[in-house]
């Protein structure tokens, strides 16, 4: 099998790198805008991989494809690979806007075209024993959910303008997990934020603490938090606590908290510096995962449409952080 990857700045050489380890796949073909800088990568990964100097020659070449370009190619990239049949797992979110993402999920589903969302938490293993537990019923009746979303350094300031602000560019990936893991509509938002790391925040009109409560249907809630900046390094974790157990992932010898208790964890000297190596299990199953949906040995579960649901939360998170006050959503979705 060939899978194309369109973009191979760091994110895009990452996934590259990792489909290059996957036994079933035969060559990874790889494309970027930037004059030699897919030949560059390609002659780093060796045999397995090839340039090619065309999107369309991408599409052509490959069985399935990831697009791991900046957001604002992504309706349009999105739309080529449709177009020509060709599966594809695209990196979040799919669009930079909420009519246009409408848009795009309509004419991803009316292509019949499998698309995934790389959305990685949905692909992490420990993840999805948790998401496995709760709708098996081991964990019984969900009564909370809380998520903690820390980065160890801020993003540079030049990219905040663009962000699209801490709930669409941090809390995201917790506004799309939870409410998959709980498997309920959200039926209410409150959002509440600081400028505590640095100035460069409000000056981009964002903020760089911030608290979400989530109200589903049942009566259950969550609590997410996110930070951009931890001392101690990065950590992303989630907690379930239910009528049968309490479960949690994010939580090893890694994960960089100190305990204060006698016998408490204490922070390793090789706490979780970023994202890739905290969610270096959940990158490398998500490109077995997508193979085997463009293979047919597998469903897909991240959808597009599915991705719907998290800007929505993220927009009423914004509404409600401007505001001081709670959002209702009167048509929540919910995930499967």
């Amino acid at each position: 099998m060939r899978i194309g990857v369109a973009g191979v700045g760091r994110i895009g050489t990452m996934h590259a790198t990792n489909l290059a380890t996957l036994p079933s796949i035969d060559e990874v073909v790889l494309f970027d805008p930037v004059p030699g800088r897919a030949a560059a990568s390609a002659a780093a990964l060796g045999g397995r991989a090839k340039a090619v100097d065309t999107l369309d020659e991408l599409l052509t070449a490959a069985d399935g494809v990831l697009l791991a370009t900046p957001t604002d190619t992504h309706p349009e990239m999105l739309r080529r690979a449709i177009a020509a049949g060709v599966p594809t797992l695209c990196e979040k979110p799919i669009a930079g806007d909420l009519d246009t993402m409408r848009a795009l999920v309509a004419e991803v589903e009316s292509a019949g075209v499998e698309v995934l969302v790389g959305f990685q938490r949905r692909f992490d293993p420990a993840v999805v024993e948790l998401h496995r537990r709760i709708r098996s019923g081991e964990l019984g009746t969900v009564y909370l959910a809380r998520a903690i979303g820390h980065d160890a350094q801020p993003p540079d300031f030049g990219y905040l303008p663009a962000s699209g602000g801490i709930f669409r560019d941090l809390l995201i990936h917790d506004l799309d997990a939870v409410p998959w893991l709980v498997g309920e509509p959200v039926v209410e938002v409150y959002a509440s934020g600081s400028v505590l790391v640095h100035e460069a925040f409000a000056q981009a009109d964002d903020v760089d603490n911030a608290v979400v409560t989530l109200r589903f249907a049942s009566g259950a809630h969550a609590v997410l938090a996110g930070g951009r900046q931890d001392a101690l390094g990065y950590d992303h974790r989630i907690e379930v606590l239910g009528s049968k157990d309490s479960l949690a992932v994010g939580v090893d010898p890694r994960t960089p908290l100190t305990s204060l208790e006698p016998d408490g964890p204490k922070v390793a000297p090789d706490a979780y510096p970023g994202f890739t190596e905290r969610f270096h299990r959940a990158y490398l199953n998500e490109m077995a995962v997508f193979v085997d949906v463009v293979a047919g040995k597998a469903e897909n579960p991240s959808p597009a449409r599915e991705s719907l649901i998290s800007l929505e939360l993220a927009l009423a998170c914004e509404q409600s952080r401007r505001s001081g006050l709670p959002v209702r959503l009167a048509n929540a979705a919910v995930t499967a």
